[in-house]
């Protein structure tokens, strides 16, 4: 089973927030809404501080909590395996955005539905990167199959310091998007 996620290299991530805008964009998301985040995390007292960019963005968990609490299937898998929402099976009990661990999802008044990022399976079915991807200003971020040792998101996997490599806290739902954050950098405090 293939498992699309995107990986985030920390390190170079520079707080551009082109991948924001290029979500925004791409995917006509409204105004107060974000698919895609990037937080800022400062570290430590002055003057001995740290602080670095986190951009946050669905999970694609192994067990995804907002697929299993939706009542309607509006919240499924495709046949990719990535976590989608069906917009015209949402009834808008917003139960998945309760469940998800993260926050990532967000409540469209407009169409009355939950949305999320979609990793852009309008691009990506078609062999495309995701635009948050394409548009990565510093290059930071890596999209692809994490079972496929040729994708690019395997590769920056691959050749990072396993020491280096960390998820947001698993609560038993397993997320697979990942991120590589040195020491040089910053702490990771999401385990």
């Amino acid at each position: 089973m293939s498992h699309y996620a995107i990986v985030v290299n920390a390190d170079l991530c520079t707080g551009c927030m082109s991948c924001e805008v290029s979500c925004k964009q791409e995917n006509g998301v409204a105004l107060g809404q974000y698919w895609n985040k990037v937080l800022r995390y400062t570290q430590g007292t002055f003057p001995d501080t740290k602080q670095f960019w986190l951009p946050t963005m669905c999970q694609q968990c192994e067990d995804a909590p907002c697929v299993n609490v939706c009542p309607t299937g509006a919240s499924y898998r495709n046949e990719d395996n990535i976590v989608l929402v069906n917009t015209e099976k949402c009834i808008g009990c917003r139960y998945c955005m309760m469940a998800c661990p993260y926050g990532v999802r967000s409540w469209n008044e407009e169409i009355k539905a939950v949305q999320k990022c979609t990793l852009c399976n309008h691009l990506t079915s078609v062999g495309e990167d995701p635009a948050c991807v394409k548009n990565c200003a510093s290059k930071c971020r890596y999209y692809g199959d994490l079972d496929d040792p040729n994708s690019d998101a395997s590769k920056a996997l691959a050749a990072a310091d396993p020491e280096t490599i960390h998820h947001m806290k698993d609560v038993g739902n397993h997320p697979v998007s990942a991120y590589i954050l040195t020491s040089r950098i910053g702490s990771w405090e999401w385990d």
